[in-house]
């Protein structure tokens, strides 16, 4: 049981392996592909919401493979984020969205929704959230 909470809590050591190599890949770029991707994981890191290790890990390994082709055959780096690279992150770590919180949040919620269809609208999804009407 502690060992399943760990692995939980720290991903597996397949998954620190395969994280371990993909920055060595990343330490291998040229600069300015190398910086990019930094604040590009820095983002997805922070703001992706990915909770599940593996799926960070392929997340990350994508976009590091994804501009080692690009550095392969001499694209610039605006050629591969375009004009926006808020734009590129989003569309990028929807790809991955399984892994992310609000994702099964989203899920939750249709669920809850598809019951109060289910009941006639008679106030299960509501139950325990009623509000005061004087």
């Amino acid at each position: 049981m502690i060992a399943g909470w760990i692995i939980n809590l720290t991903g597996s050591l397949e998954d620190r392996k395969r994280y371990r190599a993909y920055t060595k890949r990343l330490a291998l770029l040229p600069e300015n592909y190398r910086v990019t991707v930094g604040a590009l994981e820095r983002y997805l890191v922070r703001a992706g919401s990915v909770v599940r290790a593996a799926v960070l890990v392929q997340m990350l390994e994508d976009l590091g493979e994804l501009f080692e082709q690009a550095a392969a055959h001499g694209a610039s780096v605006r050629n591969v984020i375009g004009d926006d690279p808020n734009e590129f992150v989003d569309v990028f770590a929807h790809n991955y969205s399984d892994g992310q919180w609000f994702a099964r949040e989203r899920r939750r919620l249709t669920e809850a929704m598809a019951r109060t269809d289910l009941d006639g609208g008679n106030g299960a999804f509501a139950e325990g959230y009623q509000t005061s009407q004087a």
